[in-house]
């Protein structure tokens, strides 16, 4: 299998699968990739506003976090903005730092960074319909320093799976989710 090297110029971030194609973030650049699926060749380049923390789809728009408390919802096709989603605690606060996302089960996930909690969104009215309590999975003793934090959500929707990782990690860690009211631990 190729793959592909992005230039120096470019952190990559958030990825989401697009039909045939890949599609890709990058962080402080506001210029997104798009490859194909199969061969990792690039077919354009796009751009976007702010920053790219964590990309992921719900089957009709690409969903964008930037770290803020706004999600935003892109055509797919054309990149633009077709919606903003305010993302809100059970409090009615403002939720920042959205990061890393999935769309799972009609819902959007996204990990808050330099936490070890995972938000599960309503993608309707952005509310915070509860929280996956990931504290405890890694021993932060073994981590090579405070950067090293919860950041990586992947999703295998065909055998309904759910991966968790983070940045400097040693380890990647398949979780099932156990529910106890709205707040959910892995086991």
């Amino acid at each position: 299998m190729s793959g592909y090297d992005l230039p120096p110029e470019y952190f990559g971030e958030g990825l989401t699968t697009w039909g045939p194609n890949l599609v890709q973030l990058t962080w402080t650049t506001g210029t997104g990739f798009v490859y194909d699926r199969a061969s990792f060749a690039v077919k354009r380049t796009f751009r976007y506003a702010g920053e790219g923390w964590g990309l992921t789809n719900d089957g009709q728009h690409l969903i964008l976090s930037d770290g803020t408390p706004i999600l935003r919802f892109l055509d797919p096709e054309t990149f633009e903005e077709v919606r903003r989603l305010a993302v809100t605690d059970e409090g009615g606060l403002t939720l920042k730092n959205l990061n890393e996302l999935e769309f799972i089960h009609g819902e959007i996930y996204a990990n808050i960074w330099y936490s070890d909690r995972i938000a599960r969104i309503s993608p309707r009215t952005g509310k915070v319909l509860g929280w996956i309590d990931l504290s405890g999975l890694i021993d932060k003793s073994k981590l090579p320093d405070s950067n090293a934090v919860l950041n990586g959500i992947a999703f295998d929707a065909t055998q309904d799976r759910l991966f968790v990782s983070g940045k400097l990690w040693p380890s990647l860690f398949e979780i099932k989710l156990r529910q106890s009211s709205n707040e959910a631990r892995p086991h």
